[in-house]
């Protein structure tokens, strides 16, 4: 099975409980598991993640591999097939246009067309909400979609002291 991640779950876990400085076998882990072909992501996460300017922008730029094109002609028509979907929606427009604009799309259509899980922090949000959300969508087009804690427990990750 093959995963891939949100620009939320690197970014969460660099600034709350994996941090670069105090958990790095998180980030060894990852790139562990992105040599066994199981972790990925997509080029336009990889853009916003190196927007940051920070040791996680810097982390992401060693590792051009880790992060999929998103340009190929399946995920371009998932893509075009997700937005025709998400503008005949119900969704404030705002939101809608700030969804369409950012990668949140792009990676859906790429794990349609790979048959991959999105792991992402977003939480599904209520039938009647304006707001567009990863899971919901994800789940409009039947792709799995987990959190950062359902995806270690899925890979069996463990972070293990050794003295």
């Amino acid at each position: 099975m093959r995963y891939l991640l949100d620009a939320n779950t690197y970014i969460q876990a660099k600034n709350q409980y994996y941090g670069m400085d105090i958990c790095p076998a998180y980030w060894d882990w990852l790139d562990q598991q992105f040599q066994f072909g199981v972790v990925a992501s997509i080029h336009m996460i990889a853009k916003e993640l190196k927007d940051g300017n920070d040791e996680l922008a810097s982390w992401v730029k060693e590792r051009p591999a880790h992060f999929l094109a998103n340009d190929d002609v399946a995920t371009q028509s998932v893509f075009a097939h997700i937005a025709q979907t998400v503008v005949a929606g119900d969704y404030n427009p705002g939101n809608r246009d700030n969804f369409l604009a950012k990668a949140d799309p792009w990676i859906i259509a790429k794990a349609k067309t790979i048959g991959a899980t999105i792991v992402t922090h977003e939480a599904f949000a209520a039938a009647n909400t304006k707001k567009v959300k990863v899971p919901n969508i994800c789940q409009q087009f039947d792709v799995p979609c987990v959190n950062t804690f359902q995806f270690l427990r899925e890979l069996k990750a463990r972070f293990v002291l050794s003295v």
